[in-house]
């Protein structure tokens, strides 16, 4: 789907901003750009100094569930750790046991099984880790909604510590108002709280372990040197966990990379070399497309309990097998995926939901584990907001992934007397329903819905234009201190028009990708540019604009000119290293 290019505009002086700053002026536009507009925001952005993160105690409870460790440690309480199951419950769980068994607590911990006793606090396990000897229960990226299930453990004796980032549970009174409510647990840490003061809200659950961490440390006098190792834990549940990559996240993130490439951490170790990754300069891609996904695989297919042994085992053998077992169920992962996504598509397209704004679609063959992602995938291709429903162990349970300027959470709230349960923010959610109420759930969120045609066209924010000839090597190092990229600090984007195209070549397996060579205006230096999964697309248009001479525009596209949107890359291949751009979008030049 073609998007809608939009060029950034910002009221900075670049010209005296790079005479103060010395920074690349491209860099300083993307800066800029970005809110980033004093050299002091810069220099912090850019060094993102582990100097620069914040007094854990700033956090509201902190102290208190710090003292509550600190003598459950001292005297030899059993403390049981409360995870969950995905990438960010997994690194907190790990960044707490480790912690904890530093400072020498007896600990012991816990990942819900995602089928069988679902997201957050389960009573009966609750009851369970009593029986086996916890005395204190700390929870990690979850239990800020476990209203019930904390009173419980309060009420068998147990103390509890909440740890959590998710948004705070509520009700609503006759007037529509919220009040917000919180577990009466004896501490309850969450920067979302409405009387925390802590500066940065956005930390994921692994970087409220880490705080949690840096706490503990410092009170218990431990070295800080033990504090930068779990970093590496933090940074893959940061990046996982798909939270905006600015201030503490990003100095989180920043930091830790260049720990997990160097890692001691056995299983971490075994897991970077069976899936390629050995020896390779890690970005936050890698983390969240490659290392992240196995260690989600677990929670999706088996338990992630998994993933928890594999980042604490101090056994190479157990590494190696565990990491092996990791890239193997992530591959069953990815296949069952573009099953469901497949079978989902047709659906859609053979179905009467297709022009539908709010894709509401029952697949019961999608496993339950992974409609998410299956959503995020539909929504990516429609590029409309997608409910994916499928058939689960206790009813029909489903994912949602929205786009921007349409908040799935608060258009569910409208529909809460069709749903069981749901949760969830603007651009995600979880739900169960009664199979027969799918019908009015779909009626309802597409009578309810205000979105316009044109908010289904994508947007594409571009930084700058940039001509061909700009593009070098050179350039792309220094976009380098940009990194680490993700959510809130994507990559930097470009575009150029009327550029000259020398040759066209349908390329890759399925022969949908398309190699460009563009000329450089002026010159006789060339570039190389990759549209991925394009392919087909693109000869369909020539087709459509030249009949059935189109293929001569591609063997010889003379005078054929066009615009871009792009992103330059380093491509390394024989021991060259050339300059190449990644096509985000075209269209043929007016």
């Amino acid at each position: 789907m073609k998007g809608r290019w939009m060029l950034k505009c910002n009221n900075v002086n670049i010209d005296e901003l790079n005479k103060v700053t010395g920074i690349d002026k491209v860099v300083l536009t993307i800066l800029a750009n970005r809110g980033i507009k004093t050299p002091y925001d810069i220099d912090r952005f850019i060094k993102s100094s582990l100097n620069d993160m914040y007094d854990p105690f700033l956090m509201k409870d902190m102290d208190k569930g710090i003292e509550i460790i600190r003598k459950a440690i001292e005297k030899g309480k059993t403390i049981a750790i409360y995870g969950d199951y995905d990438a960010d419950g997994v690194t907190s769980t790990v960044i707490l046991h480790k912690a904890i068994t530093i400072c020498g607590g007896k600990v012991m911990y816990h990942i819900p099984h995602r089928e069988n006793e679902g997201y957050g606090m389960n009573g009966e396990r609750i009851i369970k880790l009593k029986e086996e000897g916890a005395e204190v229960i700390i929870s990690c990226d979850n239990g800020i909604s476990a209203i019930e299930q904390v009173k419980l453990a309060v009420e068998l004796g147990m103390e509890v510590v909440i740890t959590d980032h998710h948004e705070l549970p509520f009700i609503e009174d006759e007037n529509n108002e919220r009040k917000y409510i919180i577990p009466e647990a004896h501490a309850v840490i969450n920067p979302k709280r409405e009387d925390c003061k802590y500066p940065f809200k956005l930390l994921c659950g692994a970087g409220i372990a880490l705080k949690f961490a840096q706490g503990l440390f410092s009170i218990m006098n431990i070295r800080e040197d033990e504090l930068y190792h779990l970093l590496q834990f933090a940074a893959i549940g940061t990046v996982c966990d798909v939270v905006d990559l600015i201030d503490e996240n990003r100095i989180i993130v920043k930091n830790g990379l260049p720990l997990i490439k160097d890692t001691n951490n056995k299983g971490l170790k075994s897991l970077i070399k069976v899936t390629g990754l050995e020896g390779k300069e890690l970005t936050s891609y890698h983390i969240g497309f490659i290392l992240g996904p196995c260690i989600n695989a677990t929670g999706r297919l088996e338990t992630a309990e998994l993933s928890v042994e594999l980042l604490l085992t101090k056994e190479d053998e157990k590494a190696e097998e565990l990491g092996k077992k990791l890239h193997l169920l992530n591959v069953e992962r990815q296949d069952i995926t573009t099953e469901s996504v497949d079978s989902v598509g047709e659906i859609i397209e053979f179905g009467e939901y297709r022009d539908n704004k709010i894709l509401v679609v029952y697949e019961e063959r999608v496993h339950e584990s992974i409609a998410g992602i299956v959503a995020g995938r539909i929504k990516e291709k429609y590029n409309k907001p997608t409910i994916i429903l499928t058939k689960g162990k206790e009813g029909v349970k489903g994912s949602g992934r929205s786009i921007e300027g349409y908040n799935m959470f608060e258009e569910l709230l409208k529909c809460k007397e069709l749903l069981d349960r749901f949760g969830g923010h603007p651009m995600a959610a979880g739900l169960s329903i009664q199979k027969d109420k799918i019908d009015q759930l779909r009626k309802k969120l597409n009578n309810n819905c205000s979105l316009l045609d044109e908010d289904f066209i994508p947007k594409i924010s571009i930084d700058r234009r940039l001509s061909l000839r700009e593009v070098s090597v050179k350039l792309i190092d220094k976009l380098g201190v940009l990194e680490p990229f993700g959510k809130g600090n994507s990559s930097p984007v470009f575009a150029e028009k009327n550029i000259n195209i020398e040759k066209i070549a349908i390329i890759g397996k399925d022969k949908n990708t398309i190699k460009f060579t563009f000329r450089i205006e002026g010159s006789f230096d060339k570039i190389d540019g990759l549209a991925f999964g394009k392919g087909i697309e693109f000869e369909e248009e020539l087709r459509d604009r030249y009949g059935d001479e189109y293929i001569n525009f591609i063997n010889r596209p003379l005078g054929l000119k066009m615009d871009f949107v792009f992103f330059p890359f380093i491509n390394e291949y024989n021991g060259y290293i050339t300059p190449q751009v990644r096509i985000l979008d075209y269209r043929f030049s007016s």
